[in-house]
């Protein structure tokens, strides 16, 4: 084996590849919000809030009986500085207004028909979660159901731990 060939391979032995339990980072995202007033920007968060994105739609039975529960969530770890947004993928926005009124949803929501955003993040279905830490890492990808007990499995981690 040339001498070259040798050292080169050495090399790539040798450099380092990161640790199995790396978290990949998340895709930054613009969402126009449904309350016509503002966009929700993600890199507004790093280094701030705990991010959690569920890609839902008005049509997806799942989505439709978690949704009080993916409310109470939102109310719960709102003050605990972690942020929601719901993001309707392939829906109308008269329907998404309806299924967000039905279920007297108050957290962030916004379209997302082309799935512009939603390809970025590996989306496959609805309902699809993602909670996204204040580095930017992606902590958690829900595929399917997350009910409240799932969500708190992903979401409690990351935040401060209580002084004893």
């Amino acid at each position: 084996m040339p001498r070259a060939l040798f050292v080169l391979l050495a090399l790539i032995l040798a450099w380092p590849s990161p640790p199995a339990w790396a978290h990949p980072t998340a895709p930054a995202f613009t969402l126009r919000l449904l309350d016509g007033k503002k966009a929700l920007d993600s890199r507004a968060y790093l280094g701030k809030s705990v991010l959690v994105v569920r890609f839902q739609a008005s049509w997806c039975k799942v989505c439709v009986r978690e949704a009080p529960g993916f409310e109470r969530a939102y109310r719960t770890y709102k003050p605990l500085g972690v942020e929601f947004v719901g993001i309707q993928v392939q829906d109308t926005e008269a329907d998404v207004r309806k299924f967000l009124k039905a279920h007297d949803a108050t957290y962030p929501a916004g379209l997302d028909p082309a799935l512009k955003i939603a390809n970025r993040f590996g989306f496959k279905g609805t309902p699809y979660t993602v909670v996204i830490s204040r580095k930017g890492e992606m902590m958690a990808r829900i595929r399917g159901s997350a009910d409240e007990a799932r969500l708190a499995k992903a979401i409690d981690p990351l935040l401060p731990k209580k002084p004893r």
